[in-house]
This record gives structure tokens, sequence and C-alpha cells, in this order.
């Protein structure tokens, strides 16, 4: 008999397709609302799971999944894994890294831009009808060609975004992460190592890409705010809570800061009412990764992790390979 396995949400058809070669596949392309209860009933009925990084597996979920053998994220964050109390359980976590890197460097990007130089801003007073002449104060916006670039966060993504500004865009690099990177690699980035303090006073543009631990809670709060320049912009493309949205939304409105760029929010999908009053801040719908091509690759990546780990026993990338050679 196949494995049975659940895949949480929506995905290409042609990747649910290519899992019932090997599965017995309980596939949900109609985005259902999990609850937890809901949630855990479903996953216990199944030997493998393809979630979304947003499905919850935890210590309670585990021990109502005793025939749960692996979980397989599509995205890259995996927060919603409880990675400790999975290899309690011997069931293995995967994520889907490497492959979104570049798309999410460039969407990174693509958000400090529009923040630095007033793009949604400006589009907004073009389609309400309020441009009658050309002004030369016009929406000036912040410089990026010569400026700071502060990255927090100097994995994959960031270290490409560092590229980017470094040899793009002529941009001094500083950089803040739980470890220094090897000089090599400093060099390739052209980024030089400094205190979360004297990034967030130098820098005139922040790049958070740092995974969300409660360790990286409110990394950004109040305190650090002010610290930043008032001409400063922040982008957020890691996860909702590395922000305090509260804090952010008053720092916005007072002009603590010039502008924000977010793509991730706390309790998403769930805005905080105060960021969509605030004309200085670029907000999107956790869109880092997505083109198709992105996406399509995230998938069949997890896909693979699964196919590997029931065909073989193996994975191409696990969180906990310690359960891979265990009896």
């Amino acid at each position: 008999m196949k494995p049975k396995l659940i895949v949480s949400r929506p995905i290409y058809p042609d990747v649910i397709e290519r899992l019932k070669a090997d599965f017995e596949v309980t596939a949900h392309q109609t985005d259902p609302e999990w609850t937890p209860q809901t949630w855990t009933q479903a996953l216990s009925q199944h030997d493998g799971a393809l979630t979304m990084g947003i499905e919850t597996v935890n210590e309670e979920v585990l021990t109502a999944c005793p025939r749960l053998r692996i979980c397989a994220n599509l995205s890259v964050g995996y927060n919603n894994f409880d990675v400790p109390a999975m290899t309690r359980h011997k069931v293995l976590a995967t994520n889907a890294p490497d492959v979104l890197t570049e798309t999410t460097a460039d969407f990174g990007f693509a958000l400090l831009m529009a923040a630095a130089r007033r793009v949604t801003e400006s589009e907004r007073y073009i389609r309400e009808g309020h441009w009658q002449k050309w002004a030369l104060e016009s929406f000036a916006g912040m410089a990026v060609h010569g400026s700071t670039l502060g990255i927090i966060g100097m994995g994959r993504i960031g270290q490409a975004i560092a590229k980017r500004g470094a040899h793009g865009f002529n941009m001094r690099v500083t950089y803040h992460n739980r470890s220094r990177l090897s000089a090599s690699d400093e060099a390739a980035c052209k980024a030089t190592y400094v205190s979360k303090q004297e990034l967030l006073k130098q820098a005139d543009h922040v790049v958070l890409v740092l995974p969300y631990s409660k360790e990286s809670h409110h990394t950004i709060g109040a305190a650090e705010l002010a610290l930043m320049k008032p001409t400063a912009t922040l982008v957020n493309i890691a996860r909702g809570g590395i922000i305090d949205d509260t804090a952010l939304a008053k720092a916005l409105a007072a002009g603590q800061i010039a502008a924000a760029g977010l793509d991730v929010f706390e309790g998403e999908p769930k805005l905080h009412l105060d960021l969509l009053k605030v004309p200085n801040a670029v907000l999107t719908p956790h869109i880092g990764s997505s083109t198709r091509a992105t996406r399509l690759a995230m998938a069949n990546l997890a896909a693979d992790n699964l196919i590997a780990f029931f065909g073989n026993g193996t994975a191409l990338t696990p969180l906990n390979p310690e359960v891979l050679t265990r009896p």
C-alpha cells in the first residue's frame, strides 16, 4: 500500500499528479480554513504532509499523530515546526531553501527601492487625480546608489541582497548576524560586520532577513526605531513578529523614520490598522518568492523530500537529519 500524504493547501496540479505516483494523496485544493482541531484530526490520518509554512506541528499535534513520519514545508521558513519536538517523535522536518534565494532577494530590493523612492505613494497621488504640474521637490525620496545598506540576518538571501547593493548600487554594506561570515564571504558581499546598534545608527536602508524565533521576536521595536536616522527606510522580507508593528506604525506616522517596505506582518493576513493609514509604508501580501518558476521549484523540492524519504530513507533538505539515522 502507498503511504498516505496530506497536502495542506492548494499547489500546482502537476505536482499533485507527480505525488500520486508514490502516495495516496489527500489534496486540499480549495484552501481550507484549518482550525487547530481540524488540522490535527486530518494530519493524524496520514504518514506524511506537504505543508505551506503556516500549519503548526508541535508537541500537542505530534502526540495526536503517532503515524506521522515527515512534514515537508514548501517554504524556507519553518517557525510553524517545533523541530526538537519533531525529533523526539522521530518525525522528519524539511524545508525549501536555495530555490527562492535570488527571487526573494530581487523582491527585497524592489521593496527597498519602492519605499526609498516613494513609488507607491506617488502612484496613489496620480491615481487619485491630484497631479496637476511638475514640481522640483515633488515626492523627493531617499538616495539608494552610494548609500549605506544595513542587513540583519546574513544567510543566503541576506548575502544575495548585499551583493546587489554593493555591486549594483555601489552601496556601503554593513551587516549583523548571529555569527560572523567567513572572510571570503564578507569579501564577496563587500560587507562589514557591526553590532546591531551601530548598524541601525549608520544605515540609510535596513533590510531584515533573519529567521523568526522567540529570540528574534521584536528584533525591531520602539528602542531600535529610535536609533535609526529620520531619513532611513526599513524593509522586512523575513517573518512577521520580527518588527513590533505597533511601534513601527507610530514611528512612520511621526516621521521618526522616512519609510518602510513590508512583505510580512504580525498575525498576517490581518494587519495592524495603523499601517494602512500611513502613506510612507509600502505593503505587499507575503509575495517575496512569488514568481511561478520559483514557487513551482519550491513545491517540487518539497515533493522531492517526501519521495526520497519514503523511497530510500533520505531527504534533500532535512532540518533534523538525526531522525534519518535513528533505527
